[in-house]
């Protein structure tokens, strides 16, 4: 055994084996720190055991706000004696406002808390609303009594039961958006983008990021909601709570090996800046010569290192923002700060402003997919939902095919349809942009709102009970939507974002959703309020009376109009960033 070490220690391979291992696990990654805040060592911080920490935080977010959303209604319908339109707008508020709140959560992290204590504390808080819920449903004083036998005589819930029920929504919904808005761009911390294996490895990161909410969503719309309307409501939410409470001791018990980037400030400062330089020197003629501009890169109004930019002819009032002041006088009268922005930071407003018409386009997808969780849900409920004699399926299981069709969409385009357009069009390197991913997400949101149009009036028009698998092609269509969506989505908000704004990127994604939901309950309140005196108004209590199949048919006519301007608008002319770099030599591609 010695004389075997000894060979290896002599051989010169072996020493330099060992030597350049040794080094690796020394290695300082580069703007990244330890939880003690020493240079970050790559042998022994961040990769896929930190990521798999954060991973299942994740994975307990979507098992809980899909848990209570998608069954939601239900419960105030059945439970809470709300109506129907009444219900559906309190679903869609609570998954808007989860959403929205991760503006909130992304500058919060990115100016005060960082990162990994935003989901720290937001998670608590997503517990604590929570228990709320399940104490919310479990005491008899905090829901109205049962209908009486017939159905009349049911009493909605007070201004109290409805008051503990909504605080339980709404912190579980702060909880949501503050941790979701720091979730994805953590776990990306712990991978260096420098280094050619970690980059790849981010990029798997972010599959498996879409898989974990895939499978918390799957485990939601079965098992959870199965607990809720079998065994009681009150159970599937305390699993809930336990899950939240099991995620978060897994993501502290990570701590030691995180990764940590420092605070870079809020990208809005930088925004503002800009803005305001660019007003104040309004009435400043620009050069001719964009030379001449401020391309002074070594003193930023931020202090996040910036990436160099081109000078673009795009949104040319915003470079009055970089105009160098010659006289002095002129300039003292100016706010020093909104005087000194340079052509990179405008350039990198500019980019924002850019990706703005793909943002606004995407919201009524969002809008589209609310009604999977309010409508479509109420139609299951009147329809024959038997497998057999002895079990039915509860009404808010139906979304299983929507998240089946996720999860069948993203292998099935990988490992089919990219392969055989790479044959047909002797492309090897061929893929879906980000903005083909959305088209094709946007279209498919259009045909659901057709084929729900139809099925609902033929569920409505037929002599007998129709079976709930009627509801199938507008919950795979609405599915596969989302795969195109979401993921051109996250690719194209965290691929054209400038350098240190990933945070805000993602939030401006995901504000998306919000705005989605909140676009879907001021159509149902307008829709409700203006048909409500018709002789079958539009979102009747009772679906048989009402014409839900013209509230599709009105859905799917604004999808129509929205996709056109998303082509002309948002995708028909858009040059991506790589390529505006690569033209200006900054990189090769």
């Amino acid at each position: 055994m010695a004389v075997a070490a000894r060979v290896v220690e002599e051989d010169p391979d072996v020493v330099e084996m060992m030597k350049r291992r040794d080094d690796e696990e020394e290695e300082v990654v580069d703007e990244a720190w330890d939880y003690k805040g020493r240079g970050a060592i790559r042998g022994s911080t961040g990769g896929w055991r930190s990521a798999a920490m954060i991973l299942c935080v994740e994975l307990n977010e979507r098992l809980t706000t899909l848990g209570v959303a998608v069954n939601l209604v239900t419960y105030l319908t059945g439970t809470m004696h709300l109506g129907s339109a009444a219900s559906a707008n309190a679903v869609t508020n609570f998954l808007g406002t989860s959403f929205m709140l991760c503006l909130l959560g992304g500058f919060l992290a990115d100016t005060y808390l960082g990162r990994y204590l935003t989901i720290a504390i937001f998670t608590a808080v997503q517990a604590a609303g929570m228990a709320v819920l399940t104490i919310s449903t479990a005491a008899p004083g905090l829901r109205p009594p049962p209908c009486s036998s017939g159905g009349s005589g049911c009493a909605a819930a007070n201004g109290t039961q409805l008051g503990v029920l909504y605080l339980g929504l709404y912190m579980t919904a702060l909880g949501t958006g503050g941790l979701k808005s720091s979730v994805s761009g953590f776990g990306s911390d712990q991978f260096d983008e420098s280094d050619g294996g970690e980059r790849g490895s981010m990029a798997r990161f972010f599959s498996w990021f879409f898989f974990f909410i895939s499978m918390g969503s799957l485990l939601a719309v079965t098992a959870l909601v199965y607990v809720q309307d079998k065994v009681g409501r009150r159970w599937g939410y305390g699993i809930c709570v336990v899950a939240i409470l099991t995620g978060l001791l897994f993501f502290l018990a990570g701590t030691t090996t995180y990764r940590f980037k420092k605070l870079l400030g809020s990208p809005l400062t930088q925004i503002a800046a800009v803005t305001a330089a660019a007003w104040t020197n309004r009435n400043l003629p620009l050069p001719s010569d964009p030379s001449m501009l401020n391309h002074d890169d070594s003193a930023h109004t931020t202090a996040k290192p910036n990436q160099k930019l081109p000078h673009s002819k795009q949104f040319r009032f915003l470079d009055h923002a970089a105009i160098v002041e010659t006289t002095t006088a002129e300039a003292k009268k100016r706010k020093r700060w909104a005087a000194c922005c340079t052509v990179t930071e405008v350039e990198e407003v500019k980019q924002l402003v850019r990706m703005l018409p793909t943002w606004a386009t995407t919201i009524l997808f969002w809008t589209v997919y609310a009604q999977m969780t309010t409508f479509s849900v109420s139609q299951a409920a009147v329809m024959d939902r038997r497998l057999s004699t002895s079990f039915v399926i509860p009404a808010g299981s139906l979304t299983v095919f929507f998240v089946a069709a996720i999860l069948l969409t993203v292998p099935l385009y990988d490992r089919l349809l990219a392969p055989l357009v790479r044959r047909l069009t002797a492309n090897p390197r061929y893929d879906l942009s980000p903005l083909h991913r959305i088209f094709v997400g946007l279209l498919l949101a259009a045909l659901a709102m057709v084929a729900a149009a139809l099925t609902e009036r033929a569920r409505r028009d037929a002599a007998v009970t129709l079976s709930v698998f009627y509801l199938l092609p507008q919950f795979l269509l609405v599915g596969a939507g989302e795969a195109f969506t979401y993921i051109g989505q996250l690719d194209f908000f965290l691929r054209e974002c400038p350098k240190g704004m990933k945070t805000m990127s993602t939030g401006l994604f995901l504000s998306t959703l919000s705005l989605g939901f909140f676009f879907s309950t001021a159509l149902v309140t307008v829709v409700h309020k203006v048909t409500a005196e018709s002789r079958r108004p539009w979102l009747a209590d009772n679906l048989d009376e009402g014409r839900l199949d013209n509230f599709y048919w009105l859905l799917g006519g604004i999808s129509v109009v929205n996709l056109a301007v998303f082509v002309a608008a948002a995708a028909r002319g858009y040059v991506y960033r790589e390529k505006r770099l690569a033209d200006a030599g900054i990189i090769h591609i």
